[in-house]
């Protein structure tokens, strides 16, 4: 892993919410600004079945990147990374093992990458899906997230926030141990927040 506006009453709260989303790489062209996105205030979750103590939750507390306008007119690119030291886990045990080769490799391959295809604006009106490629251990693979209704205040624009649900498969980068203690689903979700950054 995702831009004025009169607010009629009769229109909901996330339509308003998602059109003031979409009106971000516009405001982008115009004033010269990228917005980043604030490592203090995002994280990515993430969960993982353990057959024998149901769901193991983790997260890591650092993102970093920028959301900026695509090659199209309207259209905008998210591009997240996450550094693999930045997890936090119940315990000191379960931290170093997702550090560990047999998960996320982290001596190996540091960052977690997301860079998103090109989204429309009718895309994010839908509220509908983000599609784009996740780098996990030296494996880019295509990658599907589930967009929220974007959080965005209308004082105090472009302060927003995007969340992305999604799943991705552990054998498909190269995590294939503990298969039979190991859900091969991960569900990872992205919490991202937009600040503006001038040029």
């Amino acid at each position: 892993m995702t831009v004025g506006l009169r607010i009629s009453r009769k229109q909901p709260w996330w339509r308003t919410a998602s059109l003031l989303l979409l009106s971000l790489p516009l405001l982008a062209a115009a004033n010269g600004t990228d917005y980043r996105i604030d490592p203090d205030t995002s994280e990515a979750v993430f969960r993982v079945r353990l057959f024998w103590v149901d769901n193991v939750n983790g997260h890591f507390t650092h993102v970093d990147g920028d959301v900026s306008p695509g090659p199209n007119p309207g259209s905008l690119v998210v591009d997240a990374s996450v550094p693999v030291e930045s997890v936090a886990m119940p315990t000191r045990r379960m931290r170093q093992w997702v550090l560990a080769p047999a998960f996320f490799d982290a001596g190996h391959h540091p960052i977690i990458h997301f860079v998103s295809n090109p989204v429309t604006q009718s895309d994010l009106q839908r509220g509908g899906t983000l599609t784009g490629y996740l780098t996990l251990r030296g494996v880019t693979a295509p990658i599907q997230f589930t967009v929220d209704p974007a959080q965005c205040q209308p004082l105090t624009i472009p302060s927003c926030k995007i969340v992305l649900r999604g799943i991705l498969h552990r054998s498909t980068f190269g995590m294939t141990s503990d298969r039979l203690a190991i859900s091969d689903n991960v569900d990872l979700n992205l919490s991202i927040t937009l600040q503006r950054e001038t040029r």
